[in-house]
């Protein structure tokens, strides 16, 4: 099954190991010697930072969908997301330069890191903190992941996912597929926790890549049979048909979808049940528009189930994991502890010249 590797940072001891989990998932990820070498270096210099300027923080590294598709089945690409509530950067633009000092770290600097991984993005805020994520992906596509023909849909994806109290796997998941000028993007919740939530949520990522042409409720079907034998998980599942203009959605449990609908925030709603246990007789399908300014968020309930997205969410156009990470380090505190697996998935429009 799938590993997530999420690692607290509190001292520059876990630096090492937030370099060998990004070593590791390069080899899951089967890409070669230089690549591994890259996702070292951009782990460690994140890794580093977070000591040296928020005391404190956590890094996540995944193998993750690329954030734009090819047709067929992508190659996927090693994630390393840094998250902190430390005091934030106060000139952004000034941190990319190369020689800034990060104090202690490799001397790499953000700006290497920006130039050797596929894609980097970058969040800050004085007083409320930091989120770095960066993509390395197969050395035989060089930058192919993130300049794809399939820029040409206008349309992107990423996600962040946490796994609950140091698992090593989480049992939520998010995919996306694309067929055509389709694209369809999943997130599963697998009941529970831990290694059999896990493997409820990969049987439907894998039935997904089967699935790139069925409609939400169509897949939702197929979806209930393929997670008879485990036990069973909330799925929403979104299909944006980018010749159209249209988005369609449907959802069993409790995955939360929402929309960015002009100025204003839409839920879009899902039917209780859970699929591969106990689904409802009919499914019904939500339609919206998709115009430039949208934007999809899906969140499990690792984040609380009446959470808004903030004004100014993704604006302007972001990296979607970059929006996604935003999202999952500013739901977490102290005072609201998180209590289950953490994911969110994000589906917006991004120009060329924002990615």
């Amino acid at each position: 099954m799938p590993r997530v590797w999420h690692v607290p940072v509190h001292d520059a001891t876990r630096v090492r190991d937030v370099r060998v989990a990004a070593e590791d998932a390069a080899a899951r990820a089967g890409l070669d010697e230089q690549r591994r070498a890259a996702c070292a270096l951009v782990a460690t210099e994140l890794a580093t930072n977070v000591v040296n300027h928020a005391k404190a923080g956590e890094v996540v590294v995944d193998v993750v969908d690329p954030a734009v598709l090819p047709e067929g089945r992508p190659g996927r690409a090693v994630q390393i997301t840094a998250l902190d509530h430390g005091p934030g950067i106060a000139d952004v633009a000034g941190a990319f330069e190369d020689g800034f000092s990060t104090g202690g770290s490799l001397g790499a600097g953000l700006g290497t890191c920006r130039r050797i991984a596929d894609a980097f993005g970058l969040h800050s805020e004085v007083g409320r903190g930091t989120v770095a994520v960066a993509r390395v992906g197969p050395a035989t596509a060089g930058l192919v992941p993130e300049q794809d023909p399939a820029r040409s849909l206008g349309v992107h994806a990423g996600g962040v996912n946490v796994p609950f109290a140091g698992a090593e796997q989480s049992g939520d998941a998010w995919s996306w597929v694309r067929s055509g000028d389709r694209v369809t993007l999943m997130l599963a919740d697998g009941l529970g926790h831990g290694a059999e939530a896990a493997r409820a949520s990969d049987a439907a990522v894998e039935e997904l890549r089967h699935c790139a042409r069925l409609p939400p409720a169509e897949l939702l079907q197929r979806l209930h049979t393929a997670l008879s034998g485990t036990r069973g998980a909330a799925v929403a599942a979104a299909q944006l048909d980018t010749w159209t203009g249209r988005l369609r959605f449907a959802g069993i449990g409790n995955v939360t979808a929402r929309l960015r609908d002009g100025g204003r925030w839409r839920t879009l709603l899902s039917r209780p049940g859970i699929v591969g246990a106990h689904r409802p007789r009919t499914v019904r399908e939500d339609e919206a528009d998709w115009t430039p300014g949208s934007l999809l968020i899906l969140h499990t309930d690792g984040l609380p189930s009446r959470w808004t997205p903030p004004a100014g969410t993704g604006v302007p156009p972001a990296d979607p994991a970059v929006t996604a990470a935003v999202a999952v380090r500013d739901a977490g505190s102290a005072a609201r502890p998180v209590r289950d697996d953490t994911t969110v998935a994000v589906l917006a429009n991004v120009p060329e010249a924002s990615s």
